[in-house]
């Protein structure tokens, strides 16, 4: 007898239909194979169905078993397809109706006793299952709050290999998992480490109130201690609150990562990831033998912060740059070819010299101008390009250390945020574009006008200060957002002075 079920495998962040045909023959010997391009993990699923079935009650038929996975051309992996196979067993063997499984996607691992495992990528499958107009989704428990924000689909999390064929054939009713999305949203809505808690280093918290306004990439640089990694780690909680389009891109990254805890319904907080220094540039922009997303897609619409950033290897930090301009990441392989969303801030940390203290008053350098020279050579020029803000952030004295009073609280300082990115959305509404950070050259004539006075400061800086070309339209980017926070309409000679600041490496005398 011939059955058919249908689950999804998942290409990217992205699910993709596919029949589950299972044939049962009595004729020959019994045999078991599967076509259609499975990997190891659905190729052992076989075992894992035969001792599922046996240990949950039914008898595993000693028959010739077909299992085809449609489209045979698109490579299968994981260990989602155990539970529709299993499935489609059972009804080819007539204990259940065929004609039910059209209305359902499945997904689910199997455990030897018949228990049903999580499985990655179920909102991935969810959103799919809405776009063809499928009645409903089975997954395992676990996922199914994540799967649940999808509309218009009922999502049934289960908990074993009994209970779904019991659900199917009718002999058990379940009641479609529901979640509140403004509850889920506001829930996770927390930061654990906030601004206030930053003692001194004004400078540095208003250059990243500007990146957060404009979504500019910054690079800080400084000696040891000095606070670079507590400022980058709070950056998060002074950017705008996610909206549901945006948390529902990041929970989709961190779905098919497989990083989504147990119940968690959307990643509603701004992810932060911080790779170490030893990282390779597969793990940073995603890749193997079977794709799967990186650092800077699970840092989508969050913050990717590199910390010691010379001493990472050359050719991972030159990977950055076109994810960098374009938002987007193409990972090609012999396997398939996948793109991965990747619209993050970049904030980098790096110490003035190989020993730290080039410029510290309280300690000595011991580096020589060539060690120094080597050292900021590691970064080139062209990533440097993409770097709006470069930020001196030096050793805070005791006395300000050990002041009790507090800063000023991520809250307010997010409102402003929040102010200057609406001017921002209202600009560019209909540009594609979303913040001044990521201006092209166009966007800058037409946006970033200056009046004879703000243009004769950045001439000035120009020559007296021997800022690179590069430097000049990241000068105007950073002046408009400044502008933004200020609320006017105009960059201002304040503004532009400002944003001459921030460009530390840039100086001749530095």
């Amino acid at each position: 007898m011939l059955s058919k079920a249908l689950s999804a495998y998942v290409s990217g962040i992205n699910a993709n239909l596919v029949e589950v045909e299972v044939d049962i023959s009595s004729k020959g010997l019994p045999h078991f194979s599967m076509v259609g391009l499975p990997d190891a993990a659905v190729k052992e699923s076989r075992d894992r169905i035969k001792a599922a079935l046996k240990n949950v009650g039914f008898q595993f038929p000693l028959k010739q078993i077909t299992v085809n996975l449609a489209p045979a051309d698109m490579r299968k992996e994981g260990s989602s397809f155990d539970l529709p196979i299993a499935v489609g067993i059972v009804a080819a063997e007539e204990i259940i109706a065929k004609q039910k499984l059209s209305d359902y996607m499945i997904a689910g691992e199997l455990s030897l006793d018949g228990k049903v495992k999580p499985v990655r990528g179920a909102l991935s499958i969810a959103i799919e299952a809405k776009r063809l107009g499928i009645k409903g989704v089975i997954l395992p428990a676990e996922n199914a709050a994540e799967a649940a924000v999808v509309s218009g689909v009922d999502i049934f999390g289960v908990d074993s290999l009994p209970e779904v064929i019991e659900f199917i054939a009718g002999l058990k009713t379940k009641t479609p998992h529901s979640v509140d999305v403004g509850i889920a949203m506001s829930a996770n809505h927390f930061y654990e480490d906030d601004f206030s808690d930053v003692k001194g280093q004004e400078h540095a918290k208003r250059a990243l109130e500007v990146a957060a306004a404009g979504a500019h990439n910054v690079l800080a640089i400084g000696p040891p201690g000095s606070g670079k990694t507590m400022l980058a780690k709070r950056l998060p909680s002074i950017l705008p609150q996610m909206t549901f389009d945006e948390a529902l891109e990041a929970t989709k990254i961190h779905s098919v990562a497989g990083l989504m805890n147990e119940g968690q319904a959307l990643l509603a907080v701004r992810p932060f990831r911080s790779p170490h220094n030893t990282a390779s540039d597969i793990s940073l922009i995603g890749g193997g033998q079977y794709p799967r997303p990186g650092e800077i897609s699970l840092a989508h619409h969050g913050i990717l912060f590199l910390d010691e950033l010379p001493e990472f290897k050359r050719n991972v930090l030159e990977v950055l740059r076109q994810p960098l301009e374009s938002g987007t990441v193409t990972v090609s392989r012999a396997a398939a070819t996948v793109s991965y969303p990747a619209q993050f801030v970049l904030v980098a940390a790096m110490n003035p010299c190989p020993c730290g203290y080039y410029g510290d008053p309280k300690h000595d350098c011991s580096c020589t101008p060539r060690m120094i020279s080597r050292y900021r050579s590691k970064v080139s020029g062209p990533l440097l390009d993409r770097i709006d803000i470069h930020i001196d952030v030096p050793s805070v004295p005791y006395k300000e250390l050990s002041d009790g009073r507090s800063g000023e609280k991520s809250e307010s300082i997010r409102q402003r945020v929040e102010a200057a990115r609406e001017r921002q959305l209202k600009r560019f509404k209909g540009d594609k574009i979303f913040a001044n950070g990521h201006m092209k050259t166009r966007h800058i004539k037409k946006h970033c006008g200056l009046s004879g006075d703000a243009q004769a400061i950045i001439d000035a800086a120009m020559q007296r200060l021997g800022l690179s070309a590069r430097a000049y339209s990241r000068i105007l980017k950073v002046s408009r957002t400044i502008a933004d926070l200020d609320g006017s309409d105009d960059i201002k000679t304040q503004h532009v002075s400002e944003a001459i600041q921030y460009r530390t490496l840039d100086r001749a005398q530095y």
